[in-house]
């Protein structure tokens, strides 16, 4: 994980567009510098987005799985649980302050119907989401989860507006 501060990159002037960072799959960023986090390929995978409304200190993280309880695999990002709470201490310690922050999510959609079998993976990563960030004291001021189709994400971190893209309806920002 990097923590982007603009500390070790060259002066970006007010005209230029901010540096685009990319979140890959079961990884996560932070950034106090304004710049862009984006993440694609979120199925049944959530995009947790947090903002501190007062430092600007913004952080996404892309899980794949609700619970780390579930497998054995030491990468926290990966699950909702842990991934979440790995974020929020991540950006506590580039200066945010847990009770100014607020959480927009996207993603959670059941790809397959495997109805029959009980929730889905992506329901499941979408209570356990809101469990975790209950937990914390967060509060989802925004979200764009559930259905059947595929989202990308665009966190613009001098704003903390997301940007949720789909193939079947127009850009939403929340």
């Amino acid at each position: 994980m990097k923590v982007y501060d603009g500390s070790s990159q060259t002066e970006q002037t007010q005209d230029a567009d901010p540096e685009r960072i990319k979140v890959g799959i079961a990884e996560y960023e932070v950034t106090t510098d304004g710049a862009v986090l984006t993440t694609s390929g979120l199925g049944s995978c959530i995009g947790i987005a947090l903002y501190d409304t007062e430092t600007g200190t913004a952080g996404l993280v892309h899980v794949m799985l609700p619970s780390a309880d579930e497998v054995e695999d030491g990468n926290a990002a990966k699950f909702a649980d842990t991934g979440t709470e790995l974020l929020v201490e991540e950006m506590s310690e580039a200066g945010a302050d847990p009770n100014s922050i607020e959480a927009k999510i996207a993603g959670g959609s059941d790809m397959l119907d495997f109805s029959e079998s009980g929730s889905g993976i992506g329901d499941r990563n979408v209570s356990q989401v809101r469990e975790t960030l209950e937990e914390y004291g967060i509060p989802i001021v925004g979200e764009d989860v559930g259905g059947d189709h595929g989202r990308s994400l665009r966190l613009e971190s001098n704003t903390g507006d997301l940007v949720v893209k789909s193939a079947n309806t127009d850009n939403t920002r929340l």
